[in-house]
């Protein structure tokens, strides 16, 4: 996930007049789906589920949320579409450098952001911990990943980590001194880099080929997978599905 967060809109996002249709479920392992940067249209949604994708992953905003930001409409054309639906923070860029109180504001902000949107309550939210400047203390980036969970399993959701490139700890760390239950690979991700014991519930591989109008690059394919401990995401699913 090589996406950024960029110039946001404050105010975009309104609060829902009621929670978004569904039911959070563990995610059917072995399927496909696609993590996006863009606002998906009806028509690009009909587009992904012609072509064999069951979900989609969209992002919220680490402080603001922008006009390329999932709104509730959209979720709605995702989950009409009959794809199911979960989240992702943007990072803030190459070379940050998270800490304690960045975790707690970001997380706070992941969890408010989703249910100003109308997610219900049980459905995975991601963090996207990658591109950690060089140098960086281990206790940091651990502070930030757990003060971020605490903010948003308080909002109600289920925690997720996105381990990508640069995620400055070790597979061991990443395993041993997180509250993460749940995580989800990168494409960029070495194998000696991927969370010890538990693995994986989501692997992502870059998006190949144009899906109504998405390009290469503009989205990336992900595969659901039970963990090495039985564990699996949890995704909106769609009414009746």
């Amino acid at each position: 996930m090589t996406t950024t967060e960029t110039g946001g809109l404050a105010g975009v996002q309104v609060s829902p007049v009621q929670t978004l249709p569904g039911t959070p479920r563990a995610a059917t392992p072995g399927v496909k789906g696609f993590d996006i940067n863009r606002v998906v249209t009806p028509g690009i949604a009909q587009s992904f589920v012609a072509a064999g994708y069951k979900y989609c992953i969209r992002y919220v905003g680490r402080l603001q949320m922008a006009s390329h930001d999932l709104t509730t409409k959209e979720a709605l054309t995702i989950l009409d579409a009959g794809l199911a639906l979960m989240i992702v923070q943007h990072f803030k860029g190459e070379g940050w450098r998270p800490d304690g109180p960045t975790g707690t504001q970001y997380g706070t902000n992941a969890g408010r952001f989703s249910k100003e949107i109308g997610v219900p309550a049980g459905v995975s939210v991601w963090c996207d911990l990658e591109g950690v400047a060089a140098g960086t203390p281990a206790q940091d980036v651990i502070d930030f990943c757990n003060n971020w969970f605490d903010q948003v399993q308080a909002a109600g959701f289920v925690p997720g980590l996105y381990v990508g490139n640069s995620a400055g700890l070790s597979a061991n760390q990443l395993f041993q001194k997180l509250r993460f239950k749940h995580y989800w690979r990168a494409y960029n991700l070495n194998d000696d880099e991927v969370p010890a014991t538990r693995g994986v519930q989501l692997r992502q591989k870059t998006g190949k080929g144009s899906v109504g109008g998405v390009t290469t690059g503009e989205y990336d394919d992900d595969v659901t997978q039970t963990d090495a401990l039985g564990g699996n995401a949890v995704w909106l699913a769609p009414t009746g599905s």
